[in-house]
């Protein structure tokens, strides 16, 4: 990558097609595992104009009505009267299927408990995760995603306010950052999609006003680079977006990634997060993955670091774990790993253990995947995320001293 460049993040609103199916999908692993911790799953949705299909796979002893909790997710997200596709109107197709042996499959949760026991639980599928962290936020995420993170919340919640309830749920932004030598120097441009209900609303000059006001100037006012006179700024760009959501554009579980993880700033495993129950191993690798990598940086043992963990199926842990600094390392890499190695239990159920994945619906009211599911899962700071705890830093510190 060359000393200067221009790297542009994006993300959605809670009403995008696309996060609407990562909510519904989500939305039943809280249930299911809400009502039984040992619930397998997994949940995929798509979603085009006036239709919805549904597919869960289970082995769980929850019951509830799947189509009448995706009307619930999809009215509270917004969408209750609006032409083409509501929580009323739209067509509901499921396919529910328990898996063969559903009761074998379900995860015995006293076994988390039990050392000797963890061995037993093994990857059922092959992946390789990465997890990403760096010194340009805070939150120890890629300044652009932050702030396209920023943005895209804000937009959900000005469309609740007085005088825009023209807005609709479905909205995006994206955010184009300069750096140089990987350091951000300056906003270059900062693009906001919003959907309205009807040409009714306001035109474009007055909705380019009200957004700027409302919107860009406050998200923006802190917590990077700032606007200057030279960063460009782009409402709608390419006109009014009326209607919006699946009456506009289809959805589908798993398909906003890079928005889930460092938005493409840094490799993820591109597996879907969304709609699997915490015992899937692509699910679980990205969390502790996200987790070794923000704690080497909040250590101050190097100002960029990613993680790579390689897990194969049938077995417990996984059979590679690597650590690269991109050249800020303060410390061998080397060296950085085999900490990593012995401080944390990496086997699936020993992080599924270590992050109580399987208990955080019932410890969160039973919508704790569901509010994962909008504006990123990494580097949140709204929610007590175990993954995003900075709990090694004391440890990497005496270790590597």
């Amino acid at each position: 990558m060359s000393r200067a460049f221009v790297f542009a993040s994006e993300s959605v609103t809670p009403g995008h097609p696309d996060k609407l199916c990562d909510q519904i999908s989500d939305a039943i692993v809280d249930r299911m595992l809400d009502e039984d911790p040992a619930s397998r799953v997994i949940a995929e949705c798509a979603i085009a104009s006036s239709i919805l299909f549904l597919s869960v796979r289970q082995a769980s002893e929850a019951r509830f009505d799947a189509a009448d909790l995706a009307r619930s997710v999809i009215s509270e997200v917004g969408y209750t009267e609006v032409a083409g596709f509501n929580a009323r109107d739209c067509t509901i197709m499921t396919s529910l299927q328990t898996l063969p042996g559903a009761h074998q499959q379900r995860l015995d949760v006293s076994l988390l408990a039990d050392e000797g026991a963890l061995d037993g639980v093994v990857a059922s599928n092959h992946v390789t995760a990465f997890g990403y962290a760096c010194d340009q936020t805070p939150q120890r995420m890629p300044l652009p995603v932050v702030l396209a993170h920023r943005l895209a919340r804000g937009l959900d919640a000005l469309r609740h306010e007085p005088g825009f309830e023209y807005l609709l749920p479905d909205g995006k932004a994206q955010v184009a950052v300069s750096f140089e030598d990987r350091s951000p120097k300056g906003l270059y441009s900062v693009t906001v999609v919003a959907s309205q209900r009807s040409a009714a609303g306001p035109d474009a000059a007055a909705l380019e006003r009200l957004l700027r006001e409302r919107l860009v100037e406050p998200c923006l006012a802190d917590g990077g680079p700032g606007l200057d006179p030279q960063t460009r700024v782009f409402i709608n760009p390419e006109g009014p977006v009326i209607g919006g959501g699946p009456a506009l554009h289809s959805g589908l579980t798993g398909r906003k990634t890079a928005i889930d993880a460092y938005g493409e700033y840094a490799r993820h495993s591109g597996a879907a997060l969304s709609g699997k129950d915490p015992l899937r191993i692509d699910r679980v690798a990205s969390y502790a993955a996200r987790h070794l990598a923000r704690n080497v940086v909040a250590a101050g043992l190097a100002s960029e670091c990613e993680v790579q963990l390689t897990y194969s199926i049938g077995l417990p842990g996984p059979v590679s774990l690597q650590v690269h600094t991109y050249g800020t390392g303060r410390v061998r890499e080397e060296r950085i790993r085999e900490q990593l190695e012995h401080l944390v239990d990496l086997r699936l159920a020993g992080v599924v253990r270590r992050f109580g994945l399987q208990g955080l619906p019932r410890a969160h009211d039973g919508r704790f995947y569901r509010r994962l599911a909008v504006f990123g899962q990494m580097g949140r700071d709204d929610l007590d995320l175990p993954w995003e705890r900075e709990d090694l830093v004391d440890m990497l510190k005496a270790e590597t001293a």
